[in-house]
């Protein structure tokens, strides 16, 4: 394993403070965020007295409790090397497209910026993240998202200690499905009009608000639509662009009860069946790579 922060399968605090660019040391905590990142190292931004309270505990009404830090912010250090600036550039401008579609409500905020990476001497281009901390539960498309399961998911929630800011069952349901409604207009009218799509289909990259809205905040992996019958693979070899038209087909008939319009170009050409069985098949062969990557690595 290289000395390369970008290649680590696990980061602490201290090597987040090792960074050249890294500056006063001591006034937050990195903690490495539960998710590991295929395309980014992902890290929580802590406070150091909530992390006291999260390992000393706190006494509240002569109780000791043991409140778990909730990060204020999220750092991520994207892992794609770039040879120019140019291509680092163009990187960023894919998050802010995505952005003007999808923020303040359906979209992580979050602030790009380049360093200049110094290891042993050697200097690289870094791209990093200041992401919005989102609370919530994951919203997975290929669950059953049936009544039931909304509801299971709004229990969550209130699991999350968001009691207060939840609100009942029925208006919760029903002002979620209009801002699913909502959150599917967005992608379909940036598909249509930027021709990018987020990566929609990866586990965890989308959260459920206690508000009712689908957030996403993996904008690590965004694709490049075009319409013809080329089946395009990012650069771990996975169809993320028609995983992702397939995940949001699946929120628009689950969550929407809605029977989909094969008249519209979006799901006429990336859910065509013949086309759908060579994905599975690419997708197949994605996941026995991993597996045997993660059985060399161990």
């Amino acid at each position: 394993m290289s000395g390369d922060i970008r290649d680590k399968t696990y980061l602490d605090h201290k090597d987040i403070l090792g960074l050249n660019f890294i500056k006063a040391p001591g006034i937050v905590v990195f903690r490495r965020h539960y998710r590991e990142g295929l395309r980014s190292q992902i890290m929580e931004i802590l406070d150091p007295k909530a992390l006291t309270y999260e390992t000393k505990g706190v006494f509240i009404n002569g109780v000791r409790l043991f409140p778990r830090a909730a990060p204020s912010m999220v750092f991520r250090i994207f892992k794609t090397r770039f040879l120019t600036i140019e291509e680092a550039w163009e990187e960023i401008n894919r998050v802010k497209i995505i952005a003007s579609y999808l923020v303040p409500e359906n979209m992580a905020k979050s602030q790009e910026f380049l360093v200049d990476y110094i290891r042993h001497g050697k200097h690289d281009i870094l791209l990093c993240g200041l992401q919005e901390y989102v609370r919530g539960v994951i919203l997975d498309p290929w669950s059953l998202l049936d009544q039931r399961h909304l509801i299971s998911l709004l229990d969550e929630l209130r699991d999350e200690k968001m009691k207060n800011h939840v609100m009942e069952t029925k208006e919760w349901i029903d002002i979620f499905r209009e801002k699913t409604g909502q959150f599917i207009e967005k992608i379909k009218r940036m598909i249509k009009d930027a021709r990018f799509v987020p990566d929609l289909a990866g586990v965890g990259n989308l959260i459920l608000t206690c508000s009712g809205h689908i957030k996403l905040v993996d904008i690590n992996n965004i694709s490049k639509i075009i319409f013809d019958s080329n089946i395009r693979v990012d650069d771990r070899g996975y169809p993320v662009c028609d995983k992702s038209i397939e995940a949001l087909s699946l929120l628009e008939r689950k969550l929407l009860g809605k029977s989909l319009e094969r008249e519209d170009c979006i799901y006429r050409i990336f859910l065509d069946p013949e086309r759908m069985d060579r994905v599975k098949a690419i997708e197949k062969a994605f996941h026995h790579t991993i597996c045997a990557e993660e059985s060399y690595s161990d």
